[in-house]
């Protein structure tokens, strides 16, 4: 079972940046790790995900060129990097874990955390 605990999450400035960590526990071998967030009223939607390896990135239309993800396998980290941020970005982030399914859909994750909560002022 895998468990997941994000942080880094907190109130910016439009143009500002944050770091979003996602420690991840237990058995984290070949698991794809994504981002998703879901604002007040909307559903969750994906943001960005990244393979085991680190290789392969994949980023929503609406964060590529600002957002970067990044895993440390060896610290069991996930991160996200978050730039140029938008008050349209402001959500609850979570971190998921998807074991050899896709990427970009909730339902093919296996786990996810429990948020962290982004808030970007105009």
């Amino acid at each position: 079972q895998v468990r997941l605990v994000e942080s880094g999450g907190g109130l910016v400035q439009a143009g500002g940046s944050l770091r979003l960590s996602c420690a991840a526990s237990g058995r984290t071998f070949s698991y794809t790790m994504g981002w998703f967030r879901q604002a007040p009223g909307k559903e969750r939607e994906f943001v960005a995900a990244i393979g085991w390896s680190g290789g392969s990135t994949y980023y929503a239309d609406s964060v590529k060129g600002r957002f970067t993800i990044s895993r440390d396998n060896a610290e069991n980290t996930v991160y996200l990097q978050m730039n140029s941020l938008k008050p349209e970005d402001t959500a609850v982030y979570y971190c998921g874990a998807s074991y050899l399914k896709g990427v970009s859909l909730k339902a093919e994750y296996d786990a996810w955390g429990q948020g962290t909560r982004v808030t970007v002022s105009s």
